[in-house]
């Protein structure tokens, strides 16, 4: 690994970002991903200069990895090393995006129906009433 995948990675390792567990150098079809969360389909790529002149080939690259279902997100080398915080932070905004959000909050088994049957009761209270 680069130091780059090598400070991303003391970030990534040991479920840190909201307990899922990432892999590094993963082959995926005929490439490597720098890293991969299969649980919820996130890659995370590290781009350094050489990427400039073959951003076509990643471009290409990022189509087919999200037409096989996987969000990707792609960091420069100066990202990482310099800001490292900033980096933490997209990453957990998008797997807290990419998480499944919980149910809402339902009443208790009964409740529905014990409220339906009040509004029903106080609805009716009042007929034929002057």
């Amino acid at each position: 690994m680069t130091d780059t995948e090598q400070a991303l990675w003391r970030i990534l390792r040991g479920r840190q970002i909201s307990g899922l567990k990432f892999r590094r150098q993963h082959p995926f079809g005929d490439c490597i991903l720098d890293f991969v969360c299969l649980e919820n389909r996130l890659v995370i790529e590290v781009d350094g200069g050489q990427h400039a002149e073959q951003a076509e080939y990643d471009q290409i690259r990022t189509r087919n990895l999200q037409k096989a279902g996987f969000h990707v997100l792609r960091f420069w080398n100066n990202d990482v090393l310099l800001d490292i915080e900033a980096v933490k932070e997209r990453i957990w905004l998008t797997v807290r995006e990419l998480l499944p959000h919980p149910p809402p909050n339902l009443p208790l088994e009964g409740g529905g129906a014990e409220i339906r049957q009040q509004s029903e009761f106080n609805d009716n209270s009042g007929a034929g009433t002057p």
